[in-house]
C-alpha cells in the first residue's frame, strides 16, 4: 500500500511508532553523530510528507450545504390577506432546515431569467400545499418555469429533485401530464395509514426505511391528509405521460370511496411527490387537527426530510458568493404567529 493512501490515524500509528524505535535507539547512540543526522533527516521527511498530504477527505455526498427553495403560495384564505400576498407556513422551513438543508424562499412575482438563476444557486425545489389553480395561477407559472429547468438539467446528469405535498403533489401532475386530472377525492383532516404497492418496497424513498417503519407505515394512521382533490388511480393508470413518467408507492380510499394515489416517485428523474402532509407529524400541534404524534409518524417525517434533503446533496448547485447566499435565505424573516386563526403555529408572509 502506498503511504498516501493511509489514513490520517494510521499515519499517526506509523510516526509514533517510528518514532520511538528511533529514540530507543538514540539512548543507546547519543554521541553518534551519524545517527543524530539520520534522526534530523528523518523527521524533516516527515513534516514534508504530512504538508503534502491533502487537508479534507473526499466525501460521498459532494455537497453537505445544500439550500431547498420553498415556492411561496398564493394566499387565498380570507383571514390571512391582511398579512401579505405569500406565505410559507413554517412548518414545512423547520421540516427541510431539520434534515440539514438551508431555505431559500421563492416569489411569484419574478421575471424568468431571475428564476433561471435562482435554480442555478439551489439545490432543490418544494411545492407546497395550499388552494389555487393549478394551470393558471402564478404559483402554477413559476413552477413550471422550474420543472423545465429541472427536466433539462437532469437530462445533462446535473441532479436537481423535487418534492410536492398535496397540492404539490397535484401540480406535478398536472406538469407531467399537461392536463388538470384532478376530482374529488375527499379525505379532510384525517390520518390514515399508506397502501403500498409493490414499487414502493423497491423505491429510492422507501428503501433506507427501517423494516418496523415499513410496518407501520401500513398499519397506523401515520399520514396526516387535508385535502379536498386528488388523482384517483384510474386516471393516473389511463394517462400515458403519468403512467410513463411516475411510479405509485402508494394509494388510500377518500371518504367518498374514491381510490387516489397519495405517493409517486419519478421513474427517471428525482421527482416526488405525497398527498398527505409528512411535516405536521412534527412541527403543528393544533388539537382540533389530526396530526400524527406517535414514535412511528416522527420517524416517518425524519426519514422523508432526511431522503429529500440527501437528494439534494448530490446538486452542485452553488451561490457565486457567501453574500449573496446569506441575503437569500429564509432567516433574513421572520415568522408570525398565527395559530389564533389559522392551523399553522407560524406563517411567512411576504
Amino acid at each position: 500500500m502506498k503511504l498516501r493512501f493511509l489514513t490520517p490515524l494510521m499515519l499517526s500509528f506509523f510516526f509514533t511508532f517510528a518514532g520511538l524505535i528511533l529514540l530507543f535507539f538514540a539512548g543507546e547512540n547519543m554521541l553518534n553523530t551519524d545517527f543524530s543526522g539520520f534522526l534530523f533527516l528523518f523527521f524533516t521527511c516527515c513534516s514534508c510528507f504530512v504538508k503534502t498530504m491533502p487537508t479534507t477527505l473526499n466525501r460521498e455526498t459532494p455537497n453537505d450545504r445544500p439550500i431547498i427553495g420553498i415556492l411561496t403560495q398564493q394566499v387565498s384564505d380570507e383571514s390571512m390577506k391582511p398579512y401579505g400576498r405569500t406565505y410559507i407556513p413554517a412548518s414545512y422551513v423547520k421540516y427541510i432546515e431539520s434534515a440539514g438543508s438551508r431555505v431559500m424562499p421563492i416569489r411569484l412575482t419574478l421575471s424568468t431569467a431571475d428564476y433561471e438563476n435562482i435554480f442555478r444557486k439551489i439545490n432543490g425545489l418544494l411545492f407546497i400545499g395550499g388552494a389555487v389553480d393549478l394551470e393558471k395561477s402564478d404559483y402554477a407559472r413559476v413552477a413550471k418555469i422550474f420543472y423545465k429547468l429541472a427536466l433539462t438539467a437532469n437530462n445533462a446528469g446535473d441532479v436537481f429533485p423535487i418534492w410536492g405535498t398535496c397540492m404539490g403533489l397535484q401540480l406535478l401532475t398536472v406538469l407531467v401530464a399537461g392536463e388538470n386530472l384532478l376530482t374529488n377525492t375527499l379525505a379532510e383532516n384525517v390520518a390514515l395509514p399508506l397502501n403500498l404497492t409493490t414499487d414502493a418496497y423497491s423505491s429510492r424513498m422507501f428503501e433506507d426505511f427501517p423494516h418496523e417503519l415499513m410496518r407501520a407505515v401500513t398499519q397506523e394512521p401515520l399520514t396526516g391528509n387535508f385535502h379536498h382533490y386528488g388523482v384517483t388511480v384510474k386516471n393516473f393508470e389511463e394517462n400515458e405521460k403519468l403512467q410513463s413518467f411516475f411510479s405509485i408507492l402508494s394509494s388510500n380510499i377518500a371518504v367518498n370511496g374514491a381510490h387516489f394515489v397519495s405517493t409517486i416517485e419519478g421513474k427517471k428523474y428525482p421527482f416526488y411527490g405525497v398527498q398527505w402532509h409528512p411535516e405536521v407529524n412534527r412541527f403543528q400541534w393544533n388539537s382540533e387537527m389530526n396530526f400524527p404524534h406517535s414514535l412511528h409518524a416522527v420517524q416517518l417525517s425524519s426519514q422523508l426530510a432526511e431522503f429529500f434533503v440527501n437528494e439534494g446533496r448530490r446538486s452542485l448547485h452553488r451561490f457565486d458568493n457567501p453574500e449573496e447566499e446569506a441575503a437569500s435565505l429564509i432567516y433574513n424573516y421572520t415568522p408570525m404567529f398565527a395559530g389564533n386563526f389559522t392551523g399553522y403555529e407560524q406563517i411567512y408572509f411576504f
